[in-house]
């Protein structure tokens, strides 16, 4: 066959159209791929919804890689385990191993009875004097006093010249020459009413003559807090003049967590061990629970007395306090264990078939870092330790409740108390052999909704009973068939 210069020129044309068609077609069904949204896919003989990094869960993506957020690759979401309605969510063994989850089995244990803390030495703030002058004057002398000094009781601390009393005084010794005893003593009077104490009246009296300068004392033996004295300085009256703390007795202000503040008594005798005396066990009395709890560390201040013997404490010492407490058998959890929201406080159950559930529980006191728990588990159930606010999490997103405390203790009863019997109230909508239809109201203890069911009626009960009637009835739900064992129709409302 003969091919001229026009043929070949348009089979050239003819084949560059050809493969031109076929790149926009390819070019067309990748921008269709593109813009497709996040479709089912096969992966094996599993279908996979999406993928996701268990960091991050709520983000979805629709095809498997790295992920964007963590140096790590990125989970399929199998359709299967989306549509399981089994208790709990089922989590990948590999991912749970990648997480490095642990586990720990809820046991019987014996928490620790006592409650040990920090303590600081303070001042007895009730053994305190505070050293006015009673009138007006100068202060002529200061002794050799400054604060931090321990004084004994009775020690001078400075003399005032008070111009005012030689007047008063001159006035009583002349009464006092008359013989009028009822002048003589109102004279006196005054001058115990002027501010001078007993000791200077007496001094008046044996000398016979004015004394306008006094020396101010120490009513107590202690500490020197603060002393506001100068000479030269003048005074007015009811200025302070020193404030002495005594030293007889010391507090101890320890800071006791929140949750333990609950099990100390006022009146308790504790166990006090101080730094500067290493090796060496005092003693001292629980007086007191502030009532404020400091809101950056969430403890409590409580104060204890300690006698003082030889001034060896010093406020400012550091120390340690235990209270001895009473030990005694609870059901224990490790306390990384606990996921306190705010709201409530939860546990991730280990469940088998590698399925994981949220449960509330109440719980008790802490210590050794045990928890104990009041209620929500039971003796022998496996709890994720470590790792279980992810398993949380993703127990959130895919819309597993949380078991509740009224669940746990169902599940805690032993076989021989039979079912369990709940109440409810309703109203008869139809009626059959060996059933009877029921629009009743919510059931908490099943976490039912009000609605209407069948349920099965024993021969024996719901005598009497049609259709539209308002009745109580009580049903156990075992078998998932529940059964009516008692049903009594309402009075009419009058």
């Amino acid at each position: 066959m003969r091919f001229d210069r026009n043929h070949l020129r348009y089979a050239a044309a003819a084949a560059g159209l050809i493969l031109l068609g076929g790149a926009f077609g390819l070019g067309l069904s990748r921008l269709g791929s593109d813009r497709a949204g996040p479709a089912a896919t096969v992966s094996g003989d599993r279908e996979v919804l999406y993928w996701y990094d268990p960091m991050v869960p709520d983000q979805r993506f629709d095809r498997p890689g790295k992920s964007p957020y963590m140096d790590m690759d990125l989970v399929p979401r199998y359709a299967d385990e989306a549509s399981d309605t089994g208790a709990g969510v089922r989590i990948d063994p590999a991912l749970i191993q990648s997480l490095g989850a642990r586990f720990a089995t809820v046991r019987s244990g014996t928490l620790e009875g006592d409650v040990a803390a920090t303590a600081v030495v303070d001042f007895n703030a009730r053994d305190v004097a505070i050293v006015q002058a009673r009138a007006a004057g100068f202060v002529e002398r200061v002794y050799d006093r400054a604060p931090g000094d321990v004084i004994r009781a009775g020690a001078p601390l400075a003399d005032l010249l008070v111009p005012g009393w030689g007047g008063a005084q001159l006035e009583y010794l002349a009464l006092r020459r008359t013989g009028d005893a009822a002048l003589t003593a109102a004279a006196r009077q005054r001058l115990i009413l002027l501010g001078m104490p007993e000791s200077l009246v007496a001094a008046v009296e044996r000398s016979g003559r004015p004394r306008t300068t006094v020396t101010v004392s120490s009513p107590i033996g202690g500490a020197i807090r603060t002393l506001g004295v100068r000479a030269g300085m003048s005074v007015p009256a009811g200025m302070t003049l020193a404030e002495i703390n005594g030293l007889s007795t010391v507090w101890l202000n320890a800071a006791i967590p929140e949750a333990m503040a609950g099990r100390l008594r006022v009146g308790r005798t504790v166990e006090v061990t101080l730094a500067a005396f290493p090796g060496e066990r005092m003693t001292g009395r629980l007086i007191a629970l502030l009532p404020e709890v400091a809101g950056d560390s969430r403890t409590v201040t409580a104060r204890i007395e300690m006698a003082n013997r030889g001034a060896r404490l010093r406020p400012g010492m550091y120390g340690q306090i235990v209270f001895g407490g009473e030990s005694g058998t609870a059901l224990l959890v490790p306390s990384e264990a606990v996921i306190r929201t705010g709201r409530r406080t939860l546990v991730m159950l280990a469940l088998e078939g590698g399925r994981y559930q949220p449960a509330e529980v109440r719980v008790g006191r802490e210590a050794g870092g045990q928890t104990q728990i009041l209620a929500g588990l039971n003796e022998g159930e496996r709890v994720v330790a470590s790792g279980q606010f992810l398993l949380d999490s993703e127990a959130s997103l895919s819309g597993v409740e949380a078991r509740s405390l009224d669940q746990a203790a169902a599940a805690s009863r032993p076989a021989a108390d039979g079912p369990v019997v709940h109440r409810a109230s309703g109203r008869v909508q139809a009626t059959a052999e060996g059933t009877i239809t029921l629009a009743h109201g919510p059931v908490p203890a099943l976490r039912w909704p009000a609605m209407t069911m069948t349920f099965r009626l024993p021969e024996t009960v719901g005598q009497g009973v049609s259709i539209g009637d308002q009745v109580d009835f009580t049903f156990e739900a075992a078998d998932g068939e529940p059964t009516v064992r008692s049903l009594t129709r309402k009075a009419a409302a009058r």
